[in-house]
């Protein structure tokens, strides 16, 4: 009985420093997501999402990457969604792949994202959404503005400093 008493408290202490170093990270108001949902998981998917992915990151984060006013930055997106929609046709053209996909800015869905112990809530999000196919794979995201990215890294401390220093910055406004 003494074994199953110890057993239960271990468990217990090990679920309750688990759940202590669980945090929830709300990004703030004043950002605009960036979304990339693929049609499926199976390998040909995976790699339209990646191409379009490292496209928009190359290319997308340096359209509003010197502006700090998010009425600015949204301004710059709709007037570049017309670039944008030609240089994923061109990355389908190249790769011979014949999906649709959709470009919306607005207010999207975003489910719950766990990432290096953080939690980042589900909801609604201003937000720049590629949706290709019947988007049943699964997605990638980071934050359009401001520029930070949910990069993997070998060093959370960086990450951490970053990613502080990034919303810190954006709650003083």
């Amino acid at each position: 009985m003494k074994r199953i008493i110890f057993l239960l408290s271990l468990v217990l202490i090990v679920i309750s420093i688990y759940k202590l170093n669980e945090q929830n990270i709300f990004i703030p108001d004043s950002s605009i997501r960036l979304r990339v949902i693929p049609n499926s998981n199976n390998p040909e998917d995976i790699n339209i999402k990646e191409q379009v992915k490292v496209y928009l990151e190359k290319n997308v984060y340096a359209l509003t990457k010197n502006t700090n006013d998010i009425d600015e930055a949204r301004k710059i997106i709709k007037e570049n969604i017309p670039d944008i929609k030609s240089n994923i046709d061109n990355i389908f053209i190249t790769n011979s792949y014949q999906l649709p996909y959709d470009i919306n800015y607005g207010f999207n869905y975003f489910p719950v994202k766990e990432y290096k112990g953080y939690t980042y809530d589900e909801g609604y999000y201003e937000s720049l959404v590629i949706s290709i196919g019947d988007s049943k794979g699964d997605n990638w995201w980071c934050v359009l503005f401001p520029n930070f990215c949910l990069v993997d890294t070998n060093n959370d401390h960086e990450y951490k400093l970053y990613f502080k220093e990034i919303f810190n910055k954006n709650s003083k406004k």
